[in-house]
């Protein structure tokens, strides 16, 4: 019986360990996308920027 007891203890010790394990990637992975928008959203902001940039130099030539 108690060997039943501690192979139990340690499937459920080894599930824990990969829940754990999927939680933390899956953790990462929301980051991951929350800095890519982030980087989306700053790459627009420079693109309008020399957009701007261009048409003030074309207007003033």
């Amino acid at each position: 019986m108690s060997t039943s007891g501690i192979s139990e203890r340690e499937s459920h010790s080894a599930w824990v360990t990969k829940l754990d394990k999927c939680f933390y990637q899956a953790d990462q992975q929301v980051k991951f996308m929350h800095l890519q928008a982030e980087v989306d959203c700053l790459l627009q902001q420079l693109q309008y920027l020399k957009m701007q940039r261009l048409a003030a130099t074309g207007k003033e030539e």
